[in-house]
């Protein structure tokens, strides 16, 4: 049988500071080729190019990526200043209607760190532009020099709740994870569960509650190391077999997580 087909949202880049490009990290093809055994098809996020409509019909399943650029405010009512930083408006076209297409038919998507924070804009919630100036807060930011292995090294933990999807998944109420994300939820959207928080308060882990399909995110990245890493392989282990069930004709709501790893 063929293998289900995952689109993976593509940011925006210039190639030698001059050529423009649609670019996806290769570590997300990896994760979703060889850990959720699926097609990884990297999809231009521009609505000059594609449609939701056509998207929905062409991929099983989707990779909301993370990527530089934020989120624009006024997507969530609020006016743009520079603690917002840079934006991609085409992508924002793109992934939020989609991802509300995707709650609403069960189609499955798994979002990462940018693409964590589309789940909850797309459904009504709002973000803080920048997490480390807020009080008690720690710097969830990259860190700007060392090798790549420095920069994804694990740096805080995240509780989830006892009972919750995430618990279930990795036989554990806490992990450790990476960080490298400069925003973050300020308020949940609708039906959004924030089902696992970093130490200082940040929201890390979501699903959206009634849902048909399956909807975990996380503000993390679990791409790097996906195949080995205890925390990041059981993540794209489930939105495979989501992936696949969709491939089939068939739904795989978050209670189907729980069924996964028992």
């Amino acid at each position: 049988m063929t293998r289900p087909v995952v689109g993976i949202i593509g940011n925006s880049a210039l190639l030698n500071d001059s050529y423009p490009a649609h670019a996806g990290g290769v570590m997300n093809s990896q994760a979703v080729a060889q850990v959720a055994d699926c097609i990884p098809l990297l999809i231009p996020a521009d609505p000059r190019y594609l449609s939701v409509p056509e998207l929905l019909e062409v991929c099983d399943g989707f990779l909301l990526t993370g990527g530089r650029p934020n989120v624009h405010p006024s997507e969530y009512g609020e006016e743009e200043t520079p603690a917002h930083g840079a934006f991609d408006r085409s992508r924002d076209a793109i992934t939020l209607p989609l991802i509300r297409a995707c709650v609403e038919r069960g189609q499955p998507f798994f979002g990462i760190c940018r693409g964590f924070q589309e789940v909850n804009v797309a459904l009504g919630g709002t973000l803080y532009p920048e997490i480390r100036d807020l009080p008690g807060r720690m710097n969830h930011r990259m860190p700007p020099d060392g090798t790549l292995e420095q920069k994804f090294e694990l740096r805080h933990s995240v509780r989830f709740s006892e009972d919750g999807p995430f618990t279930r998944l990795f036989g554990a109420p806490e992990v450790m994870t990476n960080s490298l994300h400069g925003q973050g939820i300020k308020t949940p959207g609708k039906a959004v569960v924030v089902d696992g928080i970093a130490p200082d308060g940040t929201a890390e882990a979501l699903y959206v509650e009634g849902a048909p399909g399956f909807t975990l995110s996380v503000q993390w990245h679990p791409e790097w190391n996906a195949a080995n890493d205890p925390v990041s392989r059981p993540l794209f282990r489930a939105f495979g077999e989501a992936v696949r069930a969709w491939h089939c004709g068939q739904l795989y709501p978050v209670p189907a997580v729980a069924r996964l790893s028992a």
